[in-house]
């Protein structure tokens, strides 16, 4: 006994009432038909079954071609990141072919130079920028070539991007405030903040809901300095170390980006007679190592693996889909401790 025949072109075309002609260029994305139509062939095509599916995102019907540009340099989450990448995309049919570009710094003009290497047969572009008027423009110039973009990790909303694929900002900002003033149980005193790059809109808005929390819930504490470091680990060692100098009894550090190698290696070094509690982001080899020696008392964890996954379906569903954004969802933070420090 067979199973059911799959829908062809022409059962699409009789259900949406088209030509055959233009359901074909539809499908595989050439130009000549209006936008209209495109709605009418992607609709009947979901309908009948024609598209695959992963996650109850709609997926191209040919396999595209991605790249990504991402800011690796030193910073071993962006590594991870990168890795999980390209190991899922090599794992999926529907992915001809995946290209990493590692930018040369954060800079708009590290992403223009990059762009300019992008391939022709690109059909869907990943990226981590910072929110800039000329970052914004390169965006813009990307998608009106015909290219579907998802940003990663740090949101640039104003750009025409399908999809924005990450935790929310100032909901980890606030939950590192919350663990913060709850781990210090009603003491009064200082805090430190190592911002990776306010450049970036997520350190931006982790900042925000960070001094938010604190003056909503827990006024005893003040951040007595937040140093900018742009995501070098020697900017935010010297920071640390003048922090810890300037106050001897300082209760915590929140590392809100990179540079958390640097904050450890002050803690080290310096020895404060009380550890301050030391909360940062993003679970990497180092990482794990700080929890488990008590040197940081809280990781909040994007999850590498999951974000990589989820950027590789959003752009393969935009690419797929005739709607110009895709329905909003947040990747869910998480909050490791050194007893629940998952398996690699």
């Amino acid at each position: 006994m067979t199973g059911p025949m799959k829908a062809t072109v022409a059962d699409i075309a009789k259900s949406c009432g088209l030509s055959t002609a233009t359901v074909d260029r539809v499908l595989n994305n050439r130009p000549g038909a209006s936008a209209a139509n495109r709605q009418r062939v992607m609709e009947a095509a979901k309908q009948l079954g024609y598209l695959p599916t992963l996650d109850q995102v709609v997926l191209p019907s040919k396999p595209a071609h991605l790249e990504f540009f991402l800011p690796i340099g030193s910073n071993a989450f962006m590594a991870d990141l990168a890795h999980h990448i390209d190991d899922y995309a090599a794992r999926l049919p529907l992915v001809a072919s995946c290209r990493i570009h590692n930018l040369a710094g954060i800079s708009p003009g590290a992403l223009q130079s990059a762009v300019e290497n992008l391939s022709l047969k690109a059909n869907g572009v990943g990226v981590i920028a910072v929110d800039h008027p000329r970052t914004r423009n390169i965006l813009r110039e990307l998608v009106d070539a015909g290219i579907r973009l998802v940003t990663l990790i740090s949101d640039v909303p104003a750009a025409p991007r399908s999809a924005y694929v990450g935790i929310d900002n100032r909901v980890a900002g606030r939950t590192a405030a919350l663990l913060m003033g709850r781990f210090l149980g009603g003491r009064t005193g200082h805090l430190a903040m190592v911002v990776g790059s306010r450049s970036y809109r997520g350190h931006e808005e982790r900042e925000m809901g960070f001094r938010s929390v604190l003056s909503e819930e827990f006024p005893n504490l003040t951040v007595s300095s937040a140093v900018e470091i742009n995501d070098e680990p020697d900017a935010s060692y010297r920071a640390t170390i003048k922090a810890l100098h300037d106050e001897p009894e300082l209760l915590g550090i929140y590392c809100v980006g990179a540079g958390r190698s640097g904050v450890a290696k002050a803690l080290l070094e310096a020895k404060p007679r009380r550890k301050p509690v030391f909360i940062c982001h993003d679970l990497t080899k180092e990482t794990r190592r700080y929890l488990v020696d008590d040197l940081a008392d809280v990781v909040i964890d994007q999850n590498a693996r999951l974000i990589a996954e989820q950027s590789v379906i959003r752009l393969l569903g935009s690419i797929a889909s005739s709607a110009p954004y895709l329905t909003k969802k947040f990747v869910e933070p998480r909050l490791i401790f050194k007893e629940n420090v998952p398996v690699q």
